[in-house]
């Protein structure tokens, strides 16, 4: 259970990155910007560096998940390095998990979004507790 752990947290990591592209890097561009329900173009430009900023969270909540499960990977025979690892990949999975709940009770439109975003972090946490709890 903890590689499969382990795997659905560098997936929600990739996946935070890839956000992290759209919100940062393409935000401006149509098809990013439509993605995320943007009206226009105006309206892009004018959202532009609120979506550079959360794109940054993205990136560090997806930094944190890969580092920690570095961590646990590379050191299973130290116990600090492993219980740090295991911090990082539940605090980073974590929050991307909140943050997933709070995208879904922000209106039926967002459901869809909200379970991609949530579903791999949902998997890495709820896996890993169980495999520390073995």
């Amino acid at each position: 259970m903890i590689l499969a752990s382990l795997f659905f947290a560098l997936l929600a990591a990739v996946l935070h990155i890839y956000i992290f592209t759209m919100e940062s890097i393409t935000w401006t561009k149509p098809a990013t910007w439509k993605r995320f329900g943007v009206a226009s173009q105006a309206d892009a430009e004018t959202t532009k560096a609120l979506a550079y900023n959360q794109g940054f969270y993205n990136l560090f909540l997806a930094a944190g998940a890969l580092a920690g499960a570095g961590f646990v990977a590379l050191a299973p025979e130290d116990p600090v390095l492993a219980a740090a690892g295991w911090t990082l990949v539940f605090s980073s999975c974590g929050s991307m998990l909140l943050a997933s709940l709070v995208l879904a009770l922000s209106g039926r439109k967002y459901l869809r979004a909200a379970a991609t975003q949530g579903a791999t972090p949902l998997l890495a946490v709820v896996l890993g507790v169980a495999a520390l709890a073995a």
